[in-house]
């Protein structure tokens, strides 16, 4: 009898921790990080010395309970912050099937108050751009351009495998026109759709030159070549969506993920050429499951250093 009421107690201890965890996994994605980095660059110039950078990703609106209230509370956020730069890093929609057009224009009315402003934004496309929700699909090109034009709309600059010369002058930032004071702004392709070709990225970029860089998945990482990208961001992983507390590996993520590698979060160490380093941001929207468990989502703000 006695092990009996053990039992009971023990299976209503764990039902109440289990309904707390779904509570507050529903309840966290509502609650945006600020996450504050110095990202070392070599060679940096002067005068993009102690400059700031702000990084979000993963919107994936369209998915059942998506987190669009979040998408607009970062872009009010990022205005408050007024970095010299904000980069999305890709996955604006989720499954873009039966309204892609009404989940595109979703995108655009939660990033305005960002676009209205005067801060330059600049994007790289993701596999749920392309209609992608796993490796073996077939890209959707026609999407992903519909997807590019709706950001190009908005005088968001979309970067596929190039790179932008931004010089800071007293008016603001100038694109395109290199000098020796600019920082280079290096945007890969794609993964899932094979459209990452770094040595394109690279092309126009001067050996000495200080460069950041962004992709969607961190797979592509691991395909630059030493001292490329001595700082690079990416998306992809939602940061695991779902993690158990101090065990890096061990989340939802990892568990349904197709990805090669197993790191989903924060500075990357040990993979990658010499001389590269990587920061994963965990995003902001979700894949399959509506909740974030010890893993909220982030605006990640990088100030620039030089190495």
């Amino acid at each position: 009898m006695k092990n009996l009421k053990v039992l009971k107690s023990l299976i209503l201890l764990l039902g109440a921790v289990l309904i707390v965890l779904v509570i507050w996994g529903l309840a966290e994605p509502y609650f945006l990080n600020l996450k504050e980095e110095e990202a070392a660059i070599p060679n940096l110039p002067e005068a993009w010395e102690n400059e700031e950078i702000a990084v979000v990703g993963d919107f994936q609106i369209g998915m059942w309970l998506d987190n669009d209230s979040t998408v607009k509370q970062s872009a009010e956020q990022l205005v408050e912050l007024n970095p010299r730069a904000v980069l999305f890093l890709g996955d604006y929609v989720y499954h873009s099937v039966e309204g892609p057009a009404k989940e595109r224009q979703r995108v655009k009315e939660l990033i305005r108050p960002l676009t209205d402003s005067n801060i330059p934004v600049f994007a790289v496309l993701g596999n749920h751009d392309y209609g992608m929700g796993s490796k073996t699909s077939d890209p959707n090109e026609e999407l992903a351009q519909e997807m590019e034009t709706a950001l190009e709309e908005l005088g968001i600059t979309v970067l596929h495998n190039e790179a932008v010369p931004l010089t800071l002058t007293d008016d603001g930032l100038e694109q395109e026109t290199a000098s020796s004071e600019s920082l280079y702004l290096v945007g890969l392709g794609a993964a899932w759709p094979e459209n990452a070709d770094p040595s394109k990225a690279f092309a126009g970029v001067p050996d000495s030159a200080a460069r950041f860089v962004m992709m969607h998945n961190p797979e592509t990482f691991g395909t630059l070549p030493a001292e490329a990208a001595p700082v690079s961001v990416a998306g992809h992983t939602h940061g695991g969506q779902m993690k158990v507390p101090y065990t890096p590996q061990w989340s939802y993520t990892a568990l349904v993920s197709e990805s090669e590698n197993d790191y989903i979060y924060g500075w990357i160490d040990n993979y990658g050429a010499a001389g590269n380093q990587l920061y994963i941001n965990p995003g902001i929207g979700f894949s399959i499951l509506p909740m974030r468990i010890n893993c909220r989502p982030e605006i990640t703000l990088f100030t620039l250093k030089s190495a």
